[in-house]
Order: C-alpha cells, then structure tokens, then sequence
C-alpha cells in the first residue's frame, strides 16, 4: 500500500525531498513498521502522479541512510535494524496530550456497559472451556465443497447488499428445522437472521424496550444479557431460578409490571435446569395479564443425553408474546456468526426498521452455504453425530468428578447442553481458584459472576465439549488437585 505522502509540485521543495520526507516522518512517527514493504518506484510514481526519476531519488537517499533495505527478487522494505521507535515514541505523545487535556466524554450508555475483562479463564484452548466445541468431528470436507460450490455460483445480485431480514432460502430452511425439532410456530417471514444470539438480544431490546423499564431476568443468569439490559438503562429485576426453572411466582412478587423477562427455558443458563411445564405456563399467562414480552434464548437445546429435546416455550405460546432467538454457533461452529430471531408478525416491520440501522444484513456467501448444508441433510446428521460425541464426554466428566471429588461437589444441569455446573463448599472462593487454574492450562469459568445478587453460589461452569474422553479423567484429577491446593481447602 502506498503511504500518505502529500506532494506539491509548487512548492520550493523538490519533489524527491518531499517524497524522501514523508517516508521518513512516517517511519519515524510509527505509521510505517520495520519489515513492512513499501511501493515500487513506479507504482509510487504513478500513485503521486509524478514522474519516477524524484521516487528513484529519494528511495537511494532513503537506502542510503538506512531507513530502507532492499531484498533482491522480493522489494523494498522499511529496515528491520532501526531502534524501536514506535509504538512508544508516537503514541506516548498522544497519551500525555490525552492526559493534558482533561476528560473526554462519552456517553452515558457506554458507561453503563462493564469494561471486558480479560480474564485467565477466557484465553485458552483446552478442558472445561465451555466456548469451544468437538472440531474435529465436523464435516470439513462437505462444508469446503459447499463453500466451493457456492463460490463458483455466485451471480452479480449476490455481491450486492441483500434482504436485511436475510436469505429466503435460509429462513425457509430454518423454518422447517424449528418446525419439526423445536415446535416452534412460524413461517419463513416471521424469520430475521442475524450475527448471532448477542445481536439478536441487543435487537429484541431495542425494540421492546425503553430505559427505565424494569425487566425480569434469570437469577442466576446470562451475563452478556445483563449488559445489554444495563446499557439500555433498564432496571433489572433478578428473580430466582429454581429446579422447576424460572420462579414465576417470585418474580411477580418482586415486580408484576416488569416490561419483559429474558428466559432461557429449555436450558438455563448457567444451571442447566429445564423449565416445567407449569412455570412455562405461568410465565405465558403472565406476560398476557401485563402486556409484556418474554424473550426466548434457546442457545443450545439441540442437545439432551437422558430425554427427547424439549419443546420450545414459543410453541405455546398463543399470544404471540415470544420472541424467539436461536443460533448455529453450538452446533455448527462460532466463527460462521449467523443466528436468528422469530418475530411475531406484527412485529416484523419493527425489528427490520432496527436492524437496518445497525447493519445491511449478514454475508450471503455463508447464507447460501448453510442453506445447502441445512437442505441437503448434513446438518441433521451432524447434530445426531454429535449428539452421540458429547453425550459421551459428558458421561465421562459426570463420571469423573464423582470419583474424585464424592459428594463434596454437586452437579447440576448435566442432562443437556454442552456444560455442567459443578458446586464448591461453602467458604471457597471459584474466581481465585478459577485463576489458578488458567496459569495452568485448565479453564474454569467462576460460577458467581452469572449473579446479580450480594451472595452469590460459588462453583464452577464446566464445558465438556472440546476434551475427548480419553482425556477427562486426567483434566478432572488436575482440577481436583488445583482446589486441593487452595489454603484451607476443605476438599
């Protein structure tokens, strides 16, 4: 890429000193990197609209001085022996001037949203990382053909923008997927598809929801959802989950007139539990009573080891109150990005008008791909394939933990899904422990964040999805010998 060099033919400078100097400002001011390739002398000349003879000057001169190295057969590169004279020199300059002139002001909905914290559970690869799935058995070599296939298909409507509720193809296919699997009542219209779950929450509360609305939200719960609900400025009204899932009852008592309740009924996040039947209907029939809005994150329910999959809450719903949300990165991979949200029909219009201000819509390529992929059987044959994998490591890690660890830890949520929550004796501590453990490779994400509350349960939300059986016994015993370590453990 040709840098940005200004040149003035009416200036006194000459030309190869004006080239020679905004490469050496540029090198000297961190824009250009050690080892990075610059221009040949003709396609800067042509780029700047000079002749070649002042580029020739000044990169000799830049040569000479050593800011430049020539590498025979392969260019012109920035030189690899200069000090380092960036990052540091050009932008400790902003930082002070930063500091210098005082708070810069952003608004008050950022502010509301917690800074990401990296922390140690979250950075690599490896036993119990609930974010990572069993690669090696997907179909890399179908799902190549078909990106191949559809690469080579492609026609001049298809690199323009598309629907912004996304491709029919795909929606109709999805739409027959929920129909079936998931009882879920819609038709492809109904469908928008979006760049997966946390777009499609953020979507929903734009358009349900103003600030100052109060919000039932699962106690304990998705910890991305409560973000988005903190920067919405809603007021967040935990209520408790219990083994019959979302505690309906409660959550009346708390605030009857809540806007909305964000539920994740077919797995609750983080415990696991399936909502009943009864609390399914109490929750319907609440949301009738007040004219509110039940959003449904159904993240992972594809997969269950000792039942038929659940039902969707939607599906009985005969007030259109549901918003339903799905996605592919569990049973497809992350990286593709693409979910969905079925609206109610009145609300379409709506969510697209919202949509449309956030972006244009997601990639066709991949559209086109998973419509393929989804039409022609392979998705369902990956998901029973894998139904079978996980099932098996999860029986491992169930298994595991009960052997190292009796009935000192408690297991929940271990009937679906790609992750289980195991609990720690009261007086510990899962963020420290869950420290420790990721300067030692095992990834255990704490239990506690997911509460809102002041005490919350302490334990450990262990992903079973990516550790082959063969492996789990020995990640089981190294967390077991982790926790032992901790000062006055009592395990």
């Amino acid at each position: 890429m040709a840098p940005v060099i200004a040149v003035d033919r009416k200036a006194a400078s000459p030309l190869h000193r004006q080239v020679y100097d905004g490469y050496r400002t540029a090198i000297l001011g961190g824009n250009l990197r050690a080892g990075q390739r610059v221009p040949s002398t003709r396609a800067l000349a042509l780029e700047l609209g000079i002749s070649r003879i002042p580029v020739l000057e000044a990169y000799d001169q830049l040569l000479a001085e050593g800011y430049f190295e020539s590498q025979t057969g392969a260019g012109t590169f920035v030189s690899t022996s200069l000090p380092d004279q960036s990052p540091h020199n050009g932008h400790r300059a902003n930082r002070v001037n930063l500091v210098l002139s005082g708070p810069r002001e952003v608004s008050r909905r950022s502010m509301r949203v917690p800074l990401f914290e990296n922390v140690s559970w979250l950075r690599g690869w490896g036993p119990f990382n609930q974010s990572q799935l069993a690669f090696e058995h997907f179909p890399f070599q179908i799902w190549s053909s078909l990106v191949t296939r559809s690469s080579k298909n492609l026609r001049t409507n298809d690199l323009h923008y598309g629907d912004a509720l996304g491709s029919e193809p795909l929606r109709k296919a999805i739409a027959i997927y929920l129909r079936t699997a998931r009882a879920v009542r819609c038709e492809p219209e109904q469908i928008m598809i979006v760049g997966g779950s946390q777009q499609a929450l953020e979507i929903s509360c734009r358009v349900l929801l103003d600030p100052g609305n109060s919000v039932w939200m699962e106690e304990p719960g998705y910890r991305l959802t409560r973000n988005i609900l903190s920067a919405a400025n809603c007021r967040i009204v935990p209520v408790p989950v219990d083994k019959e899932g979302l505690n309906v009852a409660a959550g009346i008592k708390k605030f009857r007139k809540a806007r909305a309740a964000f539920v994740t009924p077919s797995h609750q996040y983080p415990l696991g539990v399936t909502m009943t039947i009864s609390r399914r209907m109490q929750l319907l029939d609440w949301a009738q009573s007040v004219g509110g809005w039940i959003v449904e994150d159904d993240y992972d329910s594809e997969f269950r080891y000792e039942s038929m999959p659940i039902a969707s809450l939607q599906g009985l719903d005969h007030y259109s109150r549901v918003i339903y949300i799905g996605t592919f990165s569990k049973v497809v991979f992350p990286s593709l990005r693409i979910g969905y949200i079925v609206i109610p029909l009145d609300l379409v219009e709506r969510f697209f008008a919202v949509r449309h201000l956030m972006d244009l819509g997601s990639s066709r390529l991949y559209q086109t791909v998973l419509a393929a992929f989804m039409n022609e059987g392979h998705f369902a044959r990956h998901i029973r394939r894998m139904r079978l994998v996980y099932g098996q490591r999860r029986s491992a890690l169930v298994e595991g933990i009960r052997r190292e660890f009796g009935d000192r830890m408690e297991i929940l949520g271990a009937e679906a899904g790609l992750h289980l929550v195991a609990t720690l004796p009261k007086g510990m501590r899962d963020r420290e422990i869950a420290r420790i453990a990721g300067s030692q490779n095992l990834w255990l994400w704490p239990l506690s964040p997911s509460y809102l509350g002041q005490n919350p349960r302490h334990g450990f939300i262990l992903g079973f999805g990516s550790t082959p059986v063969p492996d789990m016994p020995d990640a089981v015993r190294r967390m077991r010998d982790i926790i032992a370590s901790v000062k006055d453990s009592p395990l």
